[in-house]
């Protein structure tokens, strides 16, 4: 065998018990009848699972089909359609738990493996690299979801909810998107912000998080602006675009600007934002540092309580 070969069958094995079909049915008509499928992966030893909110949502009952076949009936612990994610829990034995990693750690380029149930064919291994890093993407319901990994991993409908593992067979990204009719582009949450979102879900079957509007990337800062302004960041948020009527649109901040402080702290990641945004006390007025050319500007955003 050779050993990249062996390198993705070791990884997969790591994980493969604790990945999960997901069978969903919906009331036509009076009776409950097949509405979909996807992907999932249990991530506590009492059962908790993460999969989509597009593959859960509006069902009516969800079925959960293990590595040994067995199936069993899921409860919907909580859904943030903002993220696209669904925490489900499971009563049963016989699976094993994945093991969460950092996505923190990931590079452009790096090598990883998709898992899933693509047209109900159980258990699909795909492998490609991480293209890029830090996306913020249009979900399929037309939310913006931050956070996450762009990667060539091929993806297909029943993916969803499917975790993307490292070689050493840990979880960085809940997959949850293709574009259609693209090739070698598919999307993944990363999993520091999907922590962040089950601790909520599980806690309080919702999550808290303000709204601003943004569209963002994360890309490095240039050397000579970042040593003439002083700043403590190695990379910063590009403002790829800005929603109409949001937070956002009626803060001096523009299109082209790059975000180096919100609050008063430094971010240089998306989750950082993500975690400043779940603080309930952070729907007030916001500082903002953004570097615009070469100027670094400082202005005031109001972030407001996500309601839909």
């Amino acid at each position: 065998m050779d050993p990249y070969s062996q390198m993705i069958i070791d990884a997969v094995a790591r994980v493969k018990n604790a990945v999960v079909k997901i069978d969903v049915y919906k009331n036509v008509q009076g009776k409950l009848r097949t509405a979909g499928s996807g992907s999932g992966f249990i991530f506590s030893s009492d059962g908790f699972i993460f999969t989509n909110f597009h593959v859960v949502n509006g069902a009516e009952k969800i079925m959960v089909s293990l590595l040994n076949e067995n199936e069993i009936e899921a409860t919907l612990v909580g859904k943030d359609p903002d993220t696209d994610l669904a925490i489900l829990k499971i009563y049963s034995e016989g699976y094993s738990v994945s093991k969460l990693g950092n996505a923190d750690n990931l590079q452009i380029g790096q090598l990883v493996i998709a898992i899933g149930n693509p047209m109900g064919y159980q258990h699909t291994v795909t492998t490609g690299v991480i293209s890029a890093l830090g996306r913020t993407l249009r979900s399929q319901n037309g939310m913006l979801v931050d956070n996450v990994i762009q990667s060539d991993a091929a993806l297909n409908p029943g993916n969803s909810g499917g975790p993307m593992i490292t070689t050493d067979g840990e979880v960085v990204g809940v997959n949850t998107a293709i574009i259609q009719g693209a090739q070698g582009l598919s999307f993944s949450v990363d999993i520091n912000t999907a922590k962040e979102v089950a601790n909520q879900l599980i806690k309080n079957g919702k999550v808290f998080k303000a709204y601003l509007g943004f569209q963002l990337q994360e890309v490095t800062i240039n050397a000579r602006v970042k040593r003439h302004h002083h700043l403590a960041n190695e990379k910063g948020l590009f403002v790829v675009n800005i929603e109409d009527d949001s937070p956002a649109a009626f803060s001096q901040v523009k299109a082209g600007d790059i975000i180096t402080s919100f609050n008063n702290k430094t971010v240089e990641t998306l989750h950082q934002l993500f975690k400043e945004l779940t603080k309930k006390e952070i729907l007030t007025m916001v500082d903002i540092s953004v570097i615009r050319h070469t100027e670094l500007l400082n202005v005031s955003i109001f972030p407001i309580q996500k309601t839909a």
